[in-house]
């Protein structure tokens, strides 16, 4: 298909994307990694689990290629799941909402086979199609059925390629459609019924799958699934230090690839969301001095990401270029208030028992109450 000037292109040029791949944003730390590499790899990785770990941490390398760290957190957990990565046992990331389950899964593909585009995305719709196979129809009626007929899940492409597949939100996938990995995981093999034969994986083929903590009950999965699974909890971070790490760069890496006008992404303010939304989290202050009530929602890292981004496009394009408390404000609210009557009550009782006395905040308090009115 040619395509006319109203007609964009199917295929988009990586630099054009609007979020590039990890192996396409990285190609360059990739490729330096793999020079470097002189240890053992496994059968059909494209780095040693030594340097998937530094891609993923963070490292300087001896010809002074800086390696940016894509997981802020603690290390061991990074080693775990490269760990299991290397064995015949496919990978389970849990955590709460916000905790870089897909971040992690995306780079890890990345790292490993060189493609993280193999996904499945888990939700209340998804077919055995998805992990299994589909047909081409039109073929099918015509032709009957073949291998020119078939259509390969993701799944089945990562397994006759020997690349990472990866499944996100794992547990709001019906259980039959779940259940349907299990003969992939144990005999490394799906067979196709309808022409006899079956798709053996390649070496270097694996599985990893998300699950968020508050899906618990929806499609809990099955023993026999779970038991092919090695399970990684994702901790929220640790520290608000780390969580401002985080903030800070991924706000970076997103204002360059949207090319946003550049603001400072002032520190104060995105400490002064993050404090917010781990006393929030945590239904204390800080300074432990204070009980406060928890909201609905989650205020996860990423929703901290989001209030920042959204108000660095304010304080460009509608301020004066400087990330002040009126941009955060709104955002703020956004995430906190999901209910607005119970999220409400909560968001009004923190403002004025917290925000409104502690030091330097003045300015803040005045600017939610404005949004607020």
């Amino acid at each position: 298909m040619t395509a006319s000037p109203s007609t964009p292109a199917l295929s988009t040029d990586a630099a054009q994307a609007l979020r590039p791949h990890a192996e396409q944003t990285y190609a360059a730390e990739l490729e330096a990694l793999a020079k470097a590499d002189d240890r053992q790899r496994p059968p059909g990785w494209q780095l040693s689990p030594w340097a998937v770990t530094q891609y993923l941490l963070g490292t300087t390398l001896d010809d002074g290629t800086e390696i940016t760290p894509k997981y802020i957190g603690a290390r061991r957990v990074v080693e775990i799941a490269v760990a299991t990565l290397a064995t015949d046992r496919a990978l389970l990331l849990i955590g709460v909402p916000g905790t870089a389950k897909t971040w992690l899964s995306e780079h890890l593909a990345a790292a490993i086979s060189g493609d993280s585009t193999l996904l499945v995305q888990g939700t209340a719709g998804t077919s055995e199609e998805a992990v299994r196979y589909g047909w081409n129809y039109a073929r099918l009626l015509a032709e009957g059925p073949s291998e020119a007929a078939m259509v390969p899940s993701p799944v089945m492409t990562a397994m006759a390629r020997g690349s990472i597949g990866r499944i996100e939100e794992l547990t709001r996938m019906p259980s039959d459609v779940q259940d349907g990995l299990i003969t992939v995981l144990s005999e490394k093999a799906l067979p196709v019924s309808e022409l006899g034969i079956e798709v053996q994986a390649r070496r270097g083929f694996n599985i990893i799958a998300t699950a968020n903590d508050r899906d618990r009950g929806v499609n809990d999965l099955s023993s026999a699934l779970r038991r092919r699974f090695n399970t990684v909890v994702l901790p929220v971070p640790d520290s608000a230090e780390d969580e401002v790490r985080i903030v800070t760069q991924r706000v970076e890496q997103l204002g360059r690839s949207l090319e946003l006008p550049e603001v400072p992404a002032s520190l104060a303010e995105i400490r002064r969301v993050v404090t917010v939304f781990r006393e929030l989290r945590s239904g204390m202050t800080e300074d432990n001095g204070t009980k406060v009530k928890s909201p609905s929602g989650t205020l996860s890292t990423a929703e901290a990401i989001s209030v920042i981004t959204n108000g660095i496009a304010l304080a460009a394009h509608f301020g004066d270029g400087v990330l002040r408390p009126a941009d955060v404000a709104a955002g703020i609210q956004g995430a906190v208030v999901q209910d607005r009557v119970s999220d409400g009550v909560v968001w009004r009782e923190y403002l004025e028992t917290v925000a409104r006395g502690r030091e330097g905040w003045d300015e803040f308090y005045r600017a939610c109450r404005e949004v607020g009115a």
